[in-house]
């Protein structure tokens, strides 16, 4: 079966106990990565690494002797509770020995959690597992965090007092930020938040936050969407210095100008559509969303979104371009947008 990525929070809180496993796969290493450490915490609980009841295989040895597979996951572990076997970088030269085991599993024997690189829809190992009854397949891509994968963290970093102008800021960082990098934010506003019972502020998230990246990403769409254009490229450089990507800079873009579409579009006004905002605009952001607002339609936010559609899928298309120039390239075209735009239509 296929299983979204916003999906696999709930999963791994309560894993299907029919299910033989999971596969993983996605562009980016460290994404899988994270997604593989939260499903294997959550089949074999936080000790199950330290009791041997989980067993590391890798791809390209299981080629030389598949039969170590089906082994692995009969084998009767030393201390009792669930047994997982992870495969790293597993290939379609796996799918035959991955298909067999599937079929001889019962739900006394090892989970199942293999890792793989981009998979292609006619991939071998991606279909075996979107069409198996009893396993799934999950793509990892660039997204950010859903709703339901943010309140697991937060949970799992006893996080559990938040103000709601303070969930709106976490759901900004978790829109902008590195998945890495908004996993060690929230363990930072775990340790910051030791010991003190009152809900979490947005002052909290603001400490702990990482300024450079938000503050810089905010400054950036912010001369975008006031037409600056010849202000972002520093700009732009600064961010490709500190490590963010281009694809974040993207996704940041389109949810900018999709919340400047959805204010422009309440029939009862901009001021209307600033509060009916979910999540709602953090009080910092106000000023200067209202001020882009005059200088752009809906008609010309309609073309803003089509355009970083079409950018977004530039760069997730796997194809040898200059992502940061790509990404330069349309803020200087919204910039100029912007500049012909203006008035509510």
């Amino acid at each position: 079966m296929k299983m979204q990525a916003r999906e696999l929070a709930r999963y791994a809180a309560r894993p299907d106990a029919g299910h033989a496993g999971v596969l993983l796969f996605g562009p980016d290493a460290m994404r899988v990565a994270l997604k593989r450490q939260e499903l294997v915490k959550g089949l074999i609980g936080p000790a199950g690494e330290a009791e041997m009841r989980l067993t590391l295989l890798q791809g390209a040895d299981l080629r030389g002797d598949p039969a170590a597979l089906l082994d692995a996951v009969k084998a009767q572990g030393f201390f009792p509770g669930p047994r997982a076997v992870l495969i790293e970088d597993a290939t379609d030269s796996l799918a035959e020995p991955l298909s067999a085991t599937l079929k001889d599993w019962t739900p006394e024997d090892a989970r199942l959690v293999v890792t793989a690189g981009n998979l292609k829809p006619a991939s071998k190992l991606r279909k075996l597992f979107e069409g198996a009854r009893n396993a799934a397949a999950v793509g990892i891509y660039d997204d950010p965090p859903g709703r339901d994968e943010i309140d697991a963290m937060l949970r799992e970093a006893n996080l559990g007092q938040i103000a709601p102008e303070a969930m709106g800021d976490i759901q900004a960082l978790a829109r902008t930020l590195d998945p890495g990098d908004f996993r060690q934010t929230v363990e930072k506003l775990a340790l910051y938040k030791l010991g003190d019972e009152t809900p979490l502020t947005p002052d909290d998230v603001t400490a702990c936050a990482p300024i450079s990246t938000e503050a810089g990403l905010d400054a950036l769409l912010d001369l975008t969407a006031q037409g600056q254009a010849a202000r972002i490229g520093p700009v732009l450089r600064r961010l490709q210095g500190q490590g963010v990507a281009a694809v974040t800079i993207c996704i940041g873009a389109a949810r900018h100008f999709r919340t400047l579409f959805e204010i422009a579009s309440d029939p009862a006004g901009s001021d209307s559509g600033m509060k009916r905002l979910r999540p709602p605009l953090h009080w910092k952001r106000r000023d200067a969303v209202q001020a882009q607002l005059g200088q752009w339609s809906r008609d010309r936010l309609e073309e803003a979104q089509a355009l970083l559609l079409d950018t977004d899928l530039t760069l997730r298309s796997g194809a040898a371009v200059p992502s940061m120039a790509v990404m330069e390239r349309t803020l200087i075209r919204l910039a100029m947008l912007a500049r012909r735009g203006g008035g509510r239509r």
